[in-house]
């Protein structure tokens, strides 16, 4: 059989060459772009946002000598000796045993400290844990009323997902903070937890409830003649496989929430997206603050994404998504 002539432009690496073209051709273009705007890039203040170094320096309460006694320093004048609250790692703009005067800075320390970014980072990362953690186990519970033999039971999960997938996202976070979260007196970043982990509690449900029904009935029937319970059948055949089945669209689920959750800032929590407009009102630099906050989630995302990919993978090479 005559092997089929492939072009250049469908070689595998010739591909990939003319992609990495194209976006640099976009982030050139955009550049020029910015450029002809008159727009002055800041770069160069922008790492000051993920680690900083604070200085703190110390000023000389009284008039006296510098000394030291048993690793404590002191100001020694005829009148009194003043204790100071310094070690050794400070540097010190003073010699011991000379004189210094009131309101003299005596010695700085310098140290790292984690900046806006990085802490807006954890705050992300955090209020996304907690809110996934929610959306499985309310997904997991309104999946099973979903599926319960009880009709009011149906028609609660029927209400909860219709309501909840049927409004914005922002607008639900809007309903937990200026009402459930004044009722109950919950702290904003309780209240963003709660309306993200709602939210995708309806989204988990239905794909949780897809992914059960999509296992062979004629096993839990095999389970049942064995004399294994309905329960035990649910939780040790019937559950991990509809974990494995539904995996991919759960890692996308979980990537939308780390998404989504940047829509907490609105109720002032100080996000990565928060720290963003912070940083933006206080250095008039949006290019460069909102590229290097949309690549911290890029990062996070393409992280989760490797994982469950990686999962997927090893499933199926034993057989398991299937």
């Amino acid at each position: 059989m005559a092997k089929k002539h492939q072009s250049l432009a469908q070689n595998k690496n010739v591909g990939h060459l003319i992609a990495l073209c194209f976006y640099i051709a976009v982030g050139y273009f955009l550049y020029i772009a910015a450029s002809n705007m008159n727009y002055i890039w800041k770069w160069n203040s922008i790492p000051d946002y993920f680690v900083y170094t604070e200085t703190k320096t110390v000023e000389a309460p009284a008039n006296g000598k510098l000394i030291v006694q048993d690793g404590i320093y002191y100001l020694e004048n005829s009148d009194e000796k003043v204790k100071l609250n310094l070690d050794a790692s400070y540097k010190f703009s003073y010699v011991l045993g000379e004189d210094v005067y009131e309101g003299d800075y005596i010695a700085t320390k310098s140290q790292k400290k984690t900046g806006p970014i990085l802490n807006g980072l954890w705050v992300t990362l955090k209020i996304s844990f907690f809110a996934a953690i929610l959306t499985f186990i309310l997904g997991t519970i309104v999946a099973f009323m979903k599926l319960s033999s009880y009709q009011f039971l149906k028609d609660i999960a029927t209400v909860y997902i219709t309501i909840v997938r049927g409004t914005p996202l922002l607008v639900q976070i809007f309903l937990f903070y200026f009402i459930v979260a004044n009722i109950f007196e919950l702290d904003r970043f309780v209240a963003g937890v709660l309306a993200l982990g709602i939210f995708f509690g309806a989204y988990m449900a239905e794909i949780l409830r897809g992914a059960i029904q999509s296992i062979d009935k004629g096993q839990l029937e095999a389970a049942n003649s064995l004399g294994i319970t309905k329960f035990q059948a649910m939780r040790y055949i019937i559950l991990p496989q509809a974990f494995k089945r539904a995996l991919p669209t759960l890692v996308g689920e979980m990537i939308a929430l780390i998404k989504d959750s940047s829509l907490v800032s609105v109720i002032s929590i100080t996000d990565l997206t928060k720290v963003g407009k912070e940083i933006v009102a206080n250095t008039f630099s949006p290019f460069e603050t909102w590229i290097v906050i949309a690549l911290v989630y890029l990062s996070i995302t393409s992280v989760l994404s490797y994982v469950g990919h990686k999962l997927e993978k090893r499933m199926a090479e034993k057989g398991g998504m299937s």
